[in-house]
Parts: structure tokens; sequence; C-alpha cells
């Protein structure tokens, strides 16, 4: 199978109203509902996207559960959807919440926003690690910026050597080090950090190559960020990647069957 005839899964979507630019275009711009980014999605030849919805990161939001609970019965009604439940530790609230929702099906793990909860992570990193451990799941958090770097993860992904941690967007670092990410993944003692390739950063020349390099692509997952950016426009870069054929379908698709642990009906069409 060509590589671009290999379904991908996305495992960092989004859904809903933008509200986080002070310009109205640029809000109109990225928002979408959860049709539009599946159709997009299909444009990328994904066959699963993994969603939180973008009303849940308003810039300064403390009560994330509104936004939880309707994201429930859209994506369980949705083919090709399935969800990150989001959790801030600033809202005990999301804690009880989320406990519930990662019993249902299409829910893979918790979704974590320092930057739009502000909060840094350093200060919450066992707490919200030690949780996704003690429900036996994976956590996916924003990265990159001043309140978490990537290495901000270590100590506690190291603690929790049981819960994989995905580090969203790969080569993203506020202070302009490309390079943050593979560094925290080098100083992981048990393999548990991931990236994923949703930043904008990712389509850089050479970036991914080097980053599959550095850490293996058993390392890195693919996320598109839509609709903050065009699907297929991310899915191209690996697709056309100078690495192997074997990295390019752990990046789009193996690495996300094993870490999410799809069921067989959802792992159809490789």
């Amino acid at each position: 199978m060509s590589i671009p005839a290999i379904q991908a899964i996305d495992v960092h979507a989004h859904y809903g109203q933008y509200a986080c630019s002070t310009n109205e275009l640029r809000n109109r711009f990225m928002t979408a509902d959860l049709a539009t980014v599946l159709h997009r999605a299909r444009l990328a030849n994904t066959r699963l996207s993994v969603v939180t919805p973008t009303e849940a990161f308003a810039l300064g939001i403390t009560d994330v559960t509104g936004p939880n609970a309707w994201t429930t019965p859209l994506v369980e009604e949705t083919d090709g959807a399935l969800r990150w439940v989001v959790v801030n530790p600033l809202c005990q609230e999301s804690f009880e919440q989320a406990s519930e929702i990662l019993k249902t099906p299409k829910c893979m793990g918790i979704k974590i926003h320092p930057v739009m909860h502000r909060y840094e992570i350093r200060d919450y990193a066992m707490q919200l690690i030690g949780f996704a451990a003690e429900q036996q799941t994976i956590l996916q958090s924003h990265s990159g910026e001043a309140c978490c770097m990537p290495e901000d993860y270590v100590e506690a992904a190291n603690a929790f050597p049981e819960v994989p941690v995905i580090m969203s967007h790969l080569g993203c670092g506020s202070d302009g080090d490309m390079s943050h990410h593979v560094r925290a993944i080098q100083m992981s003692k048990h393999g548990n950090l991931y990236t994923d390739t949703s930043s904008a950063s990712s389509i850089t020349a050479n970036l991914i190559e080097w980053a599959v390099g550095e850490v293996g692509a058993e390392h890195i997952l693919y996320g598109s960020d839509s609709p903050l950016y065009f699907a297929p426009m991310q899915r191209v870069r690996i697709d056309f990647a100078d690495i192997s054929d074997a990295a390019k379908r752990l990046i789009l698709c193996g690495n996300a069957e094993r870490l999410l642990k799809l069921p067989v009906e959802l792992t159809a069409g490789k």
C-alpha cells in the first residue's frame, strides 16, 4: 500500500467556536463544526480524528465541564470522531466528570492546556499524570510555551511509567528552540513521553526527519490541530517526509493504534 493510501489517525483535532484572538477574521477562519473538521480529515485520508471542543480552551476559562458534556453525545453519534476529555486542575469538578466520561467507548484519554487555563504545568504535572495513572489512560497536553515546556513533564512521566504522555506541537518553543520535545523524550527513563506533529513548526524542512533520527518514529504521532490548520497540508508533510515508509506508517496510524488501544472495529482499513 502506498503511503498516501494509508488511512491516518489524527490524535490532535478540535471543533467549535474559536475565540482566542482579538482579530474577528482570524477567529472566523479557525472556527469549524465537527462535520467540517471531519470533511477536511477525509480530504487528508484520515479515518479517525480525536477531538476536543475549542470552547474548553477559551483563555482563562475554569469550568470545562459544559464543553465536555456536550461533546459526549455529538461524538458518540458521529462516525470518524473520537474524543479527549478536558481536565483543568483549577476545576475539581472536571476530575470527577472525567472519571465518568473515560468509561465511554469513544473517549481515548485526558487533554490538558496549561496556557489557556493559566497554570504552570510544573506545579500540577504530578497530580495530572497521577490522575491519568489512576484512570489507566493516556494524557495529551499542549506544550512548548513558558508555562508548559516539554522538560517540565519529565519528572512526573518518570514517576508514572505506565502513562503515555503526548506533549503536543513538535518543534514549538516559545524561546525559539525547536528541540525541546526531542530532548524531553530523550530524558525520559521509561520511554513513555511522545510528541505529535500538530505544530505549524512541523512543516519546517528537516524537523520531522531530524526528530525521527533522534528519538525514532515510535515516539511521534500524527496531529493536524485542525481546524486551526488545514489538515491536508499537515498530512502531506508526513507523506513526503524524507524518512522510511515504515516510519511514516507508525506516525500516521501505528503509534495511535497502539497507544489509544483502539478496538478492532476501529482499526480496519489500514
